[in-house]
């Protein structure tokens, strides 16, 4: 018995990276798997269905059942698709998961409006458009009587909830993701939905292109028994959350090896406050304490 027997999910951006090992994962603890993926490079140019039909066959080749889908996470009519794809070849849809991404990293000042739309298009919209898609499946069936244990499981990234140099379009699109899942949550809990997401550390196609990153992780990987940055050590707690039991909803997290941490999300720190209206001089005193603020928001990667 799978802990997700009987599931079906759609899974985006799953021929590659930490997509693949979450369709793989899912497959061997029972869900059927509609696998998307554009098949672009890591900058969303091009197409190809190799990787995802790859990941079709081996899931087939160990007995379970999967299809492909190339359909683009951000075009309107394609994520209907694939809802109605996971309906079509499976009977309905229970599970989520919003991975597909890409890179375009730039400074601020180089940057480009295009590079600027492109990455907020396939990760913010790119979520956005499956997930409408999904609620008005499950809002069909809520309203049909039926009682539902789905679940969403998005994507966010460090580099949208802790900020990162270089990546002012991926890291906006990231955070923005973060606050989608909890507003999703708010909004399709009613009809027995679960939204969470994760921020995910591992080694990909993505994270191999920032400069020094790909010769950190081989480094620890042969100093240390376990390889932390390996993408298929994400996929379990992702499968966790895509579970029916599973209680927990609205939450992010940090993934990275053997470790999960539960994210606090914005919260008020400190207040100042005065009689009626402030003044700009009475702010300039009272508030100035908080220009020697600072967090510590070093991420947990070490031992």
């Amino acid at each position: 018995m799978g802990a997700l027997d009987g599931r079906v999910a759609l899974i985006t951006g799953a021929g590659r990276g930490l997509g693949r090992e979450h369709a793989l994962l899912f497959a061997r603890q029972g869900a059927k798997v509609v696998v998307n993926d554009l098949g672009g490079d890591t900058g969303g140019t091009g197409a190809d269905a190799t990787p995802a039909q790859q990941v079709v066959d081996e899931i087939t080749a160990a007995g379970g059942e999967a299809v492909v889908n190339g359909d683009d996470v951000a075009d309107t009519e394609g994520a209907t698709r694939m809802v109605d794809q996971a309906v079509e070849a499976f009977g309905r849809l229970d599970v989520l998961v919003n991975n597909a991404g890409i890179l375009r990293d730039r400074m601020l000042v180089n940057m480009s409006a295009d590079e600027w739309d492109v990455v907020v298009r396939v990760h913010l919209r790119g979520h956005f458009l499956p997930l409408a898609a999904a609620a008005r499946h499950w809002r069909e069936r809520s309203k049909a009587g039926e009682a539902l244990a789905a679940s969403v499981i998005n994507t966010t990234s460090t580099s949208g909830l802790f900020s990162n140099v270089g990546q002012a379009n991926y890291g906006a699109a990231k955070s923005g993701i973060a606050t989608l899942t909890e507003i999703a949550q708010k909004e399709l809990g009613r009809y027995g939905v679960r939204c969470n997401a994760i921020a995910p550390a591992a080694r990909t196609r993505l994270t191999l292109q920032t400069p020094g990153v790909g010769e950190r992780m081989a480094e620890r990987a042969k100093e240390a028994a376990f390889d932390r940055d390996d993408p298929a050590n994400v996929a379990p707690f992702v499968a966790y959350l895509a579970t029916e039991g599973c209680p927990i909803k609205g939450k992010t997290f940090f993934v990275y090896g053997n470790r999960v941490h539960l994210i606090k999300p914005w919260s008020f720190e400190d207040v100042i406050e005065t009689t009626g209206r402030w003044e700009v001089e009475e702010l300039a005193e009272a508030a100035a304490k908080w220009g020697a603020v600072e967090w510590d928001q070093g991420l947990p990667m070490g031992d």
